[in-house]
C-alpha cells in the first residue's frame, strides 16, 4: 500500500471550503452564529455535524447550498406552483349562498 502524500495547497483549499465552521457558515448564509446555534438546538435549519476530537460543529458547503434551494422551493414567492395568486379563486360556502 502506497503511503499517503501530504496535502497539496490546492487540496487544502478544497477541504477548507468544503466544510465551514459555525461562524463561516453563518457569514455564508447572512445569519448570525447565534441563529445557527439556536436552529441546531431546535433541530431546524441546515444540516450540521460534529467533527474531530473536540466535536466542533461543522457544515458542508454543498449541504448549505441544498438547504437554501429547499427554502426557495418552499417559499411561494419563489415557487409559482405554491403561489395563491396563480390558482382559481376559492369561494367560501357561506358567501356562495348569499350571492
Amino acid at each position: 500500500m502506497a503511503p499517503l502524500s501530504a496535502p497539496t495547497p490546492d487540496t487544502a483549499v478544497v477541504v477548507r471550503t468544503a466544510f465551514l465552521n459555525v461562524r463561516d457558515a453563518a457569514e455564508y448564509l447572512g445569519l448570525s452564529p447565534h441563529t445557527l446555534y439556536v436552529w441546531r438546538h431546535r433541530r431546524q435549519g441546515p444540516p450540521s455535524f460534529r467533527m474531530g476530537p473536540r466535536g466542533r460543529v461543522m457544515y458542508r458547503l454543498e449541504a448549505l447550498d441544498a438547504w437554501v434551494r429547499e427554502q426557495e422551493q418552499a417559499d411561494s414567492r419563489s415557487n409559482t406552483e405554491l403561489s395563491p395568486l396563480g390558482g382559481t379563486p376559492q369561494v367560501h360556502a357561506d358567501y356562495a349562498s348569499t350571492a
